[in-house]
């Protein structure tokens, strides 16, 4: 049973004793990684150093390139023989990121969503349809255990080939899927074309949604559509995946699930602690977590914290729908990426100008992503020889970013062009 009300419902003053000794505990097996261990050897910072959760900010931060800098495994604390598993982010122009796990880990995690999913009335009685993609993404590994944790049936659909995943739908009856948002409204689309009744010809009635940004219309247009409560799901690689914070049925706000995270929101310029309520970077500090314990993690997720008691009774902190980034990592249908992987794949390319703009737009409920780029003055207006160099290029960019955009060759000096920093890319999506 995933009702776990002595530590979903612990007061708050019990809640910060355990933080505050998983913490103390975090630091001492950190400072056996390579990183941490000379970093707080040159801070002087030891499990002493934290007499109180106010003592958090004594310690450093870490980003992501942190963890590039350290790849493979210098973030790692425990010796390779004693891990089974680890995850790892696609490169930008340098190294992925990698996360690695112990099998406790893996444990804890599968624990973790399988809290979640019995949070929003999921059970062993249950068929759960997992549409992510699975290997190095989290999100297909980390629901599938979790699934299998709660006794849930699972079918491992993975993603893509929506009529593949309406037959399973129906002929396994299932009742709760793991989707992206812009991929759930597609998924209904296909089955009205299919001459198909969500509500009436199938047994589905709980979606998790997550991945990429999504409005509340939008996540009222997807429970319409498909007859379901719609649950908002929040992970990422960097603190194992999915599971670190998810809505209860009260669907106003994430519980973020503070006996493995210590949650702080900074102001991202000043890095100082923002009131509850007003806007900020979300930085997580691990404390459940052996082999790659991360500490105050910049997600540069931007968020707040919702002031008041959940009437759900929880006491974990609630965060708001996430706002977007605060840096430049654009996340289109579940799939996270830079521009400047774009611009790489463009380059290559002999034929193509220096000159290219992205535009992301929600068309038909669905976010799609324009890719134009100026050809070379020099090169062929050859129809023929346009289109198959249309065919190489979106190849490369789908291989790189794992979806495949549209893609527009325009003639030189059709674009824009901006005095100073180039505007790379227009994103016209309607987030609320």
């Amino acid at each position: 049973m995933y009702w776990q009300k002595d530590i979903e419902t612990m007061q708050r003053s019990e809640l910060e004793k355990l933080q505050l000794e998983r913490l103390r505990k975090t630091i001492e097996r950190a400072s056996n990684s390579p990183y941490y261990g000379k970093l707080f050897a040159e801070m002087g910072i030891t499990p002493d150093t934290v007499q109180s959760l106010n003592d958090l900010s004594k310690l450093p931060f870490t980003t992501k390139d942190d963890l590039r800098a350290n790849y493979p495994f210098g973030m790692v604390a425990i010796p390779l023989e004693k891990c089974v598993r680890l995850h790892s982010s696609s490169g930008t122009t340098g190294n992925p990121t990698v996360v690695v796990h112990s099998q406790k880990d893996l444990d804890e995690w599968a624990n973790q969503v399988a809290r979640c999913m019995y949070m929003v009335g999921l059970r062993n009685t249950d068929v759960f349809q997992n549409t992510s993609g699975y290997g190095m993404f989290t999100g297909g590994l980390g629901f599938q255990y979790g699934a299998e944790k709660l006794g849930a049936l699972t079918v491992p659909a993975a993603a893509g080939n929506s009529k593949r995943q309406i037959k399973f739908i129906r002929d396994f009856g299932t009742t709760c899927l793991h989707i992206i948002p812009s991929y759930a409204t597609r998924l209904a689309e296909v089955m009205y074309e299919e001459g198909i009744d969500p509500v009436k010809d199938t047994a589905l009635h709980t979606i998790c949604i997550g991945a990429e940004p999504h409005s509340e219309e939008q996540r009222k247009r997807i429970e319409k559509m498909l007859g379901v409560k719609a649950y908002n799901c929040f992970g990422m690689s960097e603190m194992n995946g999915p599971g670190v914070a998810f809505e209860c049925p009260e669907q106003n706000g994430l519980h973020i699930w503070e006996d493995y995270v210590i949650p702080e929101i900074v102001d991202p310029i000043t890095l100082q602690p923002v009131p509850d309520g007003q806007v900020g970077e979300l930085v997580l500090t691990t404390i459940n977590r052996e082999a790659m314990p991360l500490i105050r993690y910049r997600t540069r997720d931007l968020t707040c914290f919702l002031p008041g008691d959940c009437p759900c009774g929880r006491t974990h902190r609630r965060v708001a729908r996430f706002r977007g980034r605060s840096d430049d990592m654009v996340i289109l249908k579940g799939v996270n990426f830079f521009p400047i992987q774009i611009e790489k794949i463009l380059m290559h390319f002999k034929e193509l100008g220096s000159n290219y703009l992205i535009t992301i737009e929600t068309v038909n409920s669905n976010d799609e992503i324009l890719i134009e780029v100026e050809l070379n003055d020099l090169f062929t207006d050859d129809y023929a020889v346009l289109q198959q160099l249309s065919r190489d290029i979106i190849r490369e960019l789908k291989d790189e970013l794992l979806f495949t955009p549209r893609l527009k060759l325009v003639a030189k000096g059709s674009l824009p062009v901006q005095e100073g920093k180039a505007v790379r890319v227009k994103d016209l999506r309607k987030l609320i």
